[in-house]
């Protein structure tokens, strides 16, 4: 989540300062950040806002994954109105006032992330989170938070006005698990959750549901179906790296450390990845036993190869060794395959590295 960074916008001296604080608080949650101000209130460690705010916002839009504004909600709102397409592709915007007292979910509240940021930023600044998304007033969950939390993504955005309807007018909404699709039922909630063998049987059970969901591996057609989401699970794949001394254990507790950064539960991961010389590692192939995940192991040539923004910088005591500046993270792009982005860049702890990439 955030994997592209959040731009922090403010434009008065009391904005700017309300700004750094917001951005001290993302860097405490691992977040990349950079504020942005005009020229005449840039502090240390700013960034210049050297054109007008509404083209700047142009200018961002579809580069970061939020916009936090330190300003007036009616700025907000006029700049932003020409940009926006559509909830699924929208970065998600966050409004705060300059004196950090309400932090305010704008856009993109649920499918974006922005009721998580502002979760995130009253939390940190103290000031009192406002979301008015009818699903969180009430205490559900909509089908497109549900997309966001499980990292799936949605086949027929269609579907999403009639089942979150459904959700709030509080009518009877099932959501369907089929085949082997690996997802902990313990982190969803407002729906019927039910097993099923195939889609067809799935769709089928759902007549019986005012609307409902249904989470599959594999694309289904979805011509008539109106009422029904479907969600397809990305791929999400761990990267592992680690010293020729680490334990079985370091490396377990290495990747459980690494998940809880980005609240991913174990159930959610594909696979895990790591350079092709750790196959005849006891300690690497007991971790992924324990783990209970297959392994891939990537030749060092392909981890070479890799040419992605996110990466971390390379370490020279890993090239000299192996003859690539790093694993975990190239790994994970690697088997993450298509359009493959890093949610957790590289994270050390106990000579053992990881990574957390997701693909389509």
């Amino acid at each position: 989540m955030f994997s592209k960074g959040i731009a922090v916008i403010a434009l008065t001296k009391k904005g700017v300062e309300t700004a750094t604080k917001i951005s001290a608080a993302l860097e405490r949650q691992e977040i990349k950040n950079n504020v942005f101000s005009p020229e005449q209130c840039v502090p240390s460690g700013t960034m210049p806002l050297d054109m007008r705010l509404g083209e700047f916002i142009k200018e961002i839009f579809g580069k970061v994954d939020a916009i936090i504004s330190v300003m007036a909600t009616g700025i907000v709102v006029r700049t932003i109105a020409p940009c926006l397409r559509s909830k699924l592709s929208d970065p998600a915007v966050v409004c705060v006032d300059v004196s950090g007292r309400f932090a305010i979910s704008l856009l993109s509240g649920h499918h974006g992330g922005a009721n998580e940021l502002t979760r995130i930023i009253a939390r940190e600044i103290g000031a009192i989170p406002v979301i008015t998304t009818a699903s969180e007033v009430m205490g559900k969950m909509s089908i497109d938070e549900v997309a966001r939390l499980l990292h799936c993504k949605i086949q027929n955005p269609s579907s999403l006005v009639a089942v979150n309807s459904a959700l709030v007018n509080e009518k009877h909404v099932g959501l369907f698990l089929v085949g082997g699709v690996r997802i902990p039922v313990n982190m969803i909630f407002g729906y019927d959750v039910k097993h099923a063998n195939t889609v067809k049987e799935a769709v089928d059970a759902l007549k019986n549901f005012d609307a409902g969901a249904i989470i599959t591996e594999k694309p289904a057609s979805t011509k008539l179906l109106r009422t029904i989401a479907i969600l397809v699970p990305k791929k999400v794949i761990v990267g592992i790296g680690a010293r020729k001394n680490s334990s079985a254990s370091e490396i377990v507790a290495a990747v459980n450390s690494a998940l809880a950064r980005v609240d991913l539960p174990l159930e959610r991961i594909d696979r895990l990845a790591t350079v092709d010389i750790k196959k005849a590692s006891q300690s690497v192939l007991s971790a992924a036993e324990k783990l209970g995940l297959p392994i891939d192991f990537v030749n060092v040539e392909a981890l070479r190869s890799v040419e992605h923004g996110g990466l971390s910088p390379d370490s020279r005591l890993v090239e000299e060794k192996i003859g690539v500046g790093g694993v975990c993270e190239r790994a994970a792009l690697i088997i993450a395959g298509r359009n493959a982005v890093l949610m957790l860049k590289k994270m050390k702890q106990n000579g053992v590295t990881v990574a957390v990439a997701e693909g389509e």
